[in-house]
């Protein structure tokens, strides 16, 4: 059995799961973790000479995270070390490991990088994602611009068009018509 750290005691009490809990348990499931790391395997470091190497999984989380969150290779490393979801993601326990660091990564990211492995990936994922629902091939992106008109505008009746109105922008306040556009996707 796992020995619990102080963290995971304080954590397992509060009974609410974070978005981003939530988000890394779905990416957790949905993962062919063996399968990529079978990929990678005859690529990665054998560890004849210098450190020993981490674990090919627990580099791609961690490269993974970092893609996520958008974060630098040092940016990972700390938040690891900051986010409980974010280690409880890697399964990292501090009482017997540290995270793996910066360097390492940057190494394990080329890697993929030099192999083309990351494209197989992640297209894998994303035929994954698309057949459970999570991602998204449409949409449309709409634009309320404002179209200033004089304040004394008036219309041919010599009245103030029902259409104009006044609205603030910022701090500001504005006098018009708003026109919506509307791109789809496609």
């Amino acid at each position: 059995m796992k020995q619990q750290t102080f963290s995971d005691v304080e954590y397992g009490g509060s009974g609410r799961i974070t978005k981003r809990e939530d988000f890394l348990d779905t990416m957790n499931e949905i993962i062919p973790w063996d399968e990529w790391v079978a990929l990678i395997r005859p690529f990665y470091f054998k560890g004849e000479r210098g450190r020993p190497p981490k674990g090919i999984e627990k580099m791609l989380r961690m490269c993974l995270l970092q893609g996520w969150f958008n974060l630098s290779d040092e940016g990972v490393e700390d938040a690891i070390y900051d986010s409980y979801a974010m280690r409880k993601f890697m399964g990292i326990n501090f009482i017997e490991e540290n995270t793996p660091d910066a360097t390492t990564l940057l190494h394990f990211r080329r890697l993929l990088e030099d192999n083309g492995l990351g494209a197989a990936m992640f297209e894998g994922i994303r035929k994954r994602l698309e057949s459970a629902g999570q991602l998204l091939h449409g949409g449309s992106i709409v634009d309320a611009t404002i179209i200033n008109a004089p304040s004394s505008s008036k219309n041919a009746d010599k009245q103030r068009d029902p259409e104009i109105k006044q609205t603030m922008k910022g701090k500001e306040w504005k006098f018009g018509m708003k026109i919506h556009i509307g791109v789809d996707a496609g």
